[in-house]
């Protein structure tokens, strides 16, 4: 039985969702969290394995919320559930330990099998988002990019990536991102870290703030 808690300040939407997740048998709703603040102090005390978190909400907001829940409950999977595609939202909710985005009008059996992935341990980014994240990514001055191609002989793509390192990625959500397998992302990384002559991530991302 995967636990879920609910977080939106607008009840009839978490109420709207709440009938539709009740339908799955492998579901159980913890409860309803009307903001950032409220989710925090019931993620402690019910400690769901999923939680559907809302972004613009007064308080708290969902990018905040999940900062915090992430850094005493580092097991529960958190899904930002919102009508705001927004670039930034999305970067800092991911950074901050999501474990996907999905909008609103997404369909009923989709948001089902969305959780049901994310409690697997799956980065949840439909098409729509990771063009998004691929595109934020890429929105970096050609100096920046001419440095790391000129200074370390990197591809484009090596030069993405770098990038999305130095942003706080994960090696998932890269590959996610950039619609790549799991193995091809690590060749690349491991490819970077080759060429900057470092062995881990924090040296790899020192050595680009420098650069950058």
């Amino acid at each position: 039985m995967i636990k879920i808690l609910l977080v939106d300040d607008q009840m009839i939407l978490a109420e709207g969702i709440k009938s539709v997740l009740e339908t799955c048998p492998d579901f159980k709703i913890s409860g309803i969290a009307c903001d950032g603040t409220e989710a925090v102090s019931m993620c402690e005390k019910l400690k769901p394995d999923v939680v559907l978190m809302d972004i613009r909400m007064p308080n708290m907001n969902g990018v905040v919320a999940t900062k915090r829940i992430k850094e005493t409950n580092a097991d529960i999977k958190i899904i930002i559930l919102t009508t705001f595609d927004d670039s930034d939202y999305i970067l800092s909710a991911i950074n901050n330990g999501a474990s996907g985005y999905l909008l609103k009008d997404i369909g009923s059996n989709a948001l089902i099998d969305a959780i049901k992935n994310a409690y697997a341990g799956d980065t949840i980014l439909p098409s729509k988002i990771a063009k998004k994240i691929t595109d934020a990514a890429m929105m970096v001055s050609s100096d920046k990019e001419i440095k790391l191609k000129k200074t370390y002989n990197m591809s484009d793509r090596e030069v993405e990536i770098a990038l999305m390192l130095n942003d706080g990625f994960t090696n998932r959500q890269i590959a996610s991102a950039m619609k790549l397998s799991d193995g091809t992302a690590r060749n690349y990384i491991s490819s970077i870290y080759s060429k900057l002559g470092v062995e881990s991530r924090a040296a790899a991302m020192v050595k680009i703030k420098e650069l950058i």
